[in-house]
């Protein structure tokens, strides 16, 4: 990208930072659909996915309400557009039935709302920087939900499907040599080993993002929590174990079911997800909702964690989530613990991790810029997930971030990770 103000304008290292991470963000979400025909992108993969073109556009449309209107005070380049391509105004309901932008027009609004912003950045900068970055954050957390449809559609492209179910060995590479990955044989209602389980002591810790550097508004403010002893898996479940589970009637057994998953299950037929008898023995589940999560910890008397645990296990010191210009603060797939007893957590990253936590606010929370982003979803209907997954860029994960979803979704590339009391 190479506009005439770039061209003439010295750029401050702020400014310089900002316009490559929107650039290289941009490149991502181009090559991601450059596979696809026109069809593909407009059509409707699943009733509760978006067309791919109306990700464009709507991708567009935040950047221009972002940085040009109210960062930089522009007018809206289309503002006809903001009510279209607004995620509240247009639910996902509606997207495939009405008119949007064709796939040629997405690609031109994006690069005519990119030439602008750039040109608005390479003038005035990027203030303290909060607004560019979560636009940058934006458009990669919109390319994981894209590649949700596409995998719903079988259409991700060759180097994505080659990451997906990948064995926790290969995942984690040299970091793990030595390590026993070996399944674990089920014995009796629980997963038998000890060692297959990390403890993790009684006590206080700080949990969410500290004032340093950039996070969303649901992530603060840090506060002080205090835990009971429990134990966590030392990885999360495979598709061998899920399909045990299976096989053993974990999808008949009343027991195992909350009322609320029960009839989920019963009113849509509900089984394994296709991509666990497919996918590799030793990779972790992936494609599992809430209420399933919940069924398999309680038919091996277990638990999911709650988020406060995951964190307190996953996190070994309170640093914040990186800025524009940052290094990543993404943990690695062994994990990191908070003890040096806790080195051997594996498999952070591979799939996102379900927690029994519902999505609420820390004490003190406060909307930040705007409270659609976050608040209008607290409230008992959503469940956190933490960790990441294959498909979440290294620049939005971390481990303070706090992904939810609802409990019989089962798009979102996740899995789970058993919790235990002790």
């Amino acid at each position: 990208m190479a506009t005439n103000a770039l061209k003439t304008t010295p750029l401050s290292s702020d400014a310089e930072q900002a316009i490559n991470a929107l650039e290289d963000a941009r490149a991502g979400t181009l090559a991601l659909v450059a596979h696809l025909d026109e069809e593909q992108l407009e059509r409707v993969h699943s009733p509760i996915m978006s067309p791919l073109v109306w990700d464009l556009g709507h991708i567009a449309a935040y950047e221009d309400l972002w940085l040009a209107h109210r960062l930089a005070g522009m007018e809206l380049l289309r503002p006809e557009l903001a009510e279209l391509y607004d995620a509240f105004e247009t639910p996902r309901a509606v997207r495939g039935e009405i008119e949007t932008l064709r796939p040629a027009e997405a690609r031109a609004y994006l690069a005519d709302v990119r030439e602008r912003t750039s040109e608005a950045i390479a003038r005035r900068g990027v203030g303290d920087g909060v607004v560019c970055e979560m636009v940058v954050r934006h458009e990669l957390q919109h390319s994981e939900t894209m590649r949700q449809t596409l995998a719903i559609a079988g259409l991700l492209p060759a180097g994505d499907r080659s990451k997906i179910g990948r064995p926790l060995a290969a995942l984690a590479g040299p970091e793990l040599a030595g390590h026993e990955l070996a399944e674990p044989e089920l014995a009796g209602p629980e997963l038998a080993r000890p060692e297959e389980w990390v403890e993790i002591a009684a006590g206080s810790f700080m949990l969410g993002a500290g004032p340093e550097g950039f996070s969303y508004d649901n992530e603060r403010p840090r506060h002080a929590v205090e835990l009971g002893s429990f134990a966590i898996a030392r990885r999360p479940v495979s598709n061998a174990s899920w399909l045990r589970f299976s096989e053993g009637g974990g999808y008949e057994r009343r027991e195992w079911w909350s009322d609320e998953g029960w009839a989920w299950k019963q009113e849509h037929d509900i089984t394994h997800h296709p991509a666990v008898a497919t996918g590799q023995a030793q990779a972790p589940v992936c494609h599992v909702s809430w209420f399933e999560a919940d069924a398999f910890a309680r038919a091996h008397d277990a638990r999911l964690p709650t988020e406060a645990e995951w964190e307190r296990a996953a996190t070994s010191n309170q640093q914040g989530p990186a800025g524009i210009g940052a290094a990543s603060s993404q943990p690695s797939l062994v994990g990191i613990g908070a003890t040096s007893s806790q080195q051997d957590l594996v498999g952070i990253g591979a799939v996102w991790e379900w927690t029994q936590s519902c999505f609420h606010g820390y004490p003190g929370f406060e909307a930040y810029p705007y409270r659609e982003y976050s608040e209008v979803f607290f409230g008992e209907r959503y469940r956190v997930l933490r960790g990441s997954s294959w498909a979440t860029h290294p620049r939005v994960a971390s481990r303070t971030f706090r992904n939810w979803d609802l409990p019989q979704r089962r798009q979102i590339f996740a899995g789970v990770r058993l919790a235990r009391d002790v």
